[in-house]
Order: structure tokens, then C-alpha cells, then sequence
């Protein structure tokens, strides 16, 4: 366990400084770096899927998952619908090549949800970046809305591991992952409200202490539930990590898992109530 966190802490200490680096830079860069996590997180969770026995259009749906990350970018409702035509045509058109008739639907189906679990809601930490211009704010403001759901989301995650290696005692949902307890829960849920208030201090001043409270606390719960829901699927897959992309952490979407929850969350309540 003490090898598996020092590689969790170098990869850390490695990928932080470049993720602040590129969401203050924002534009085509912070695109190009969600654009990564998007691509090898739908390509992740779709050869998960393959292990389940399904067979889903991995290049296919890889792809339209990149394209709603750039639609994210470009704040294009039309090219959203387009993303999502081409998607569906495609597969149609597509299934109709196969030699069996067999599991259409299911192919179909994965293939769609894969794009949409990963790309849709990945593509929020886009629009994020991009907030301001939909605000009619300055654009270096978009760097506090970048990385507001990855410290909390992280916060959260971090707490919750440690809480639950010293507290746990009582099981959260042990036939979908024995280890979470919820005294982890608790302390999740705590420190996400705790760097909420730090992170408001330093780099949030734009959020009042009821706003931040607000994420802080759905963080900490939408972040467990992330977790939670993806431990369910590879529970089902007969897998222990999506992958083996990140030294110490499994797969991006072992990473980014808590992130698909949260990071559209925190869009819409800062689009609808906080940011204005």
C-alpha cells in the first residue's frame, strides 16, 4: 500500500503544476488536456464494457466523445445536436455491416452510453474554462472555475481514503466496494467543504460562503457517488481498475470518475445561481 501512494503522490505532484499551468493559459490548451482524459477515458470505459462481454464501437464512440468536448469549447448548441446525429446515424448505418443480427441494440446502446457518460459529462470542465464568455466576464476568471471541481473533487477523494483507513468501521455499500465506509463518507464530505472555504479565500472570491458550502457539500457527495457508480460497472466487468494509464491511480477514468458527477454540478449551479 506504501509503494501504491508514493506513485499516487508523484503522479500528483507531476500532473498539478501542469494543470494550473494550462487552466490559467486556458483556449486551445486546456482543451487539448480535457480533450486527453475525454478520449482515453471513453476508449477505457468502452473496452470495460468489452470485457462484459458487449461490443461497442470503441473508434467510433471515441471520437464523438472528442467532439463534444469541442463543442463544449466553442459554446455551440448546434454542433451539439450535430455530435449527437452523427452519432446516432453512424451507428445505425454501421450495425448494418455486421454479418449477425445479434445484440444490435446492445451495440448500439454501449456505444452511445460510453460517448455520452464520458464525453458529455467530461465536457463540462470545459465549459467551465469557457464560463466567462457566456457570463460576460473576463476570461482569466475562467481559471478559478477550471479548478474549483478538481479541488474539491480531489479534496474529497483524498479525505475519504485516509478517514476511511483510520475511522472506517461501518460499511457504506459493501457488495459494490467493501473498502468505502461511512465515516470515510463523513470525512469526505467535511473536507470538501473545508477546501470549499480555502480555495474561496485564495482563488474563489467571485463565490459567497453560502455558495461555497453549497458545492463543498454536493461535491462531497456527488464525488462518492461518482466513485461509487464506477465501482458498480467494473464490479459488473470483473475488473479491479479501468485501466493501467496513470502510475499508482489504474486508468483516467479511475482518476476522472468523481469528476463526471461534480464537474456538471458545479456548471450549472454557478450558471444558474452563483456566477452572475
Amino acid at each position: 500500500m506504501r509503494v501504491n501512494l508514493l506513485r499516487r503522490l508523484v503522479t500528483a505532484l507531476v500532473f498539478l503544476p501542469v494543470l494550473v499551468i494550462i487552466a490559467r493559459a486556458g483556449g486551445g490548451y486546456y482543451l487539448v488536456l480535457i480533450g486527453l482524459g475525454i478520449g482515453i477515458g471513453t476508449y477505457e470505459f468502452l473496452t470495460m464494457l468489452e470485457a462484459r462481454g458487449m461490443k461497442p464501437y470503441k473508434v467510433l464512440g471515441t471520437f464523438c466523445a472528442l467532439l463534444l468536448g469541442w463543442t463544449a469549447f466553442y459554446q455551440s448548441y448546434l454542433f451539439t445536436y450535430l455530435t449527437f446525429t452523427i452519432l446516432l446515424l453512424a451507428l445505425s448505418i454501421t450495425e448494418l455491416s455486421r454479418r449477425v443480427e445479434e445484440q444490435a441494440i446492445n451495440h448500439i446502446a454501449t456505444t452511445i452510453f460510453g460517448a455520452m457518460y464520458v464525453g458529455w459529462l467530461m465536457s463540462h470542465l470545459v465549459l467551465l474554462r469557457e464560463l466567462p464568455y457566456a457570463m460576460g466576464q473576463t476570461y482569466s476568471t475562467g481559471t478559478g472555475y477550471a479548478l474549483l471541481p478538481f479541488v474539491l473533487t480531489w479534496s474529497c477523494d483524498s479525505a475519504a481514503y485516509f478517514f476511511g483507513i483510520k475511522f472506517g468501521r461501518h460499511k457504506l455499500l459493501p457488495r459494490i466496494s467493501p473498502e468505502k465506509s461511512w465515516e470515510g463518507a463523513i470525512g469526505g464530505v467535511f473536507f470538501a467543504v473545508i477546501a470549499g472555504f480555502v480555495y474561496q479565500q485564495v482563488y474563489a472570491h467571485f463565490l459567497s460562503w453560502f455558495d461555497i458550502f453549497v458545492l463543498g457539500f454536493l461535491v462531497g457527495v456527488l464525488a462518492q457517488v461518482g466513485d461509487l457508480v464506477e465501482s458498480l460497472i467494473k464490479r459488473d466487468a470483473d475488473m479491479k481498475d479501468a485501466a493501467t494509464t496513470i502510475p499508482g491511480h489504474g486508468g483516467v477514468l479511475d482518476r476522472f470518475d468523481s469528476l463526471l458527477f461534480t464537474a456538471p454540478m458545479i456548471y450549472y449551479y454557478l450558471r444558474f445561481f452563483a456566477a452572475r
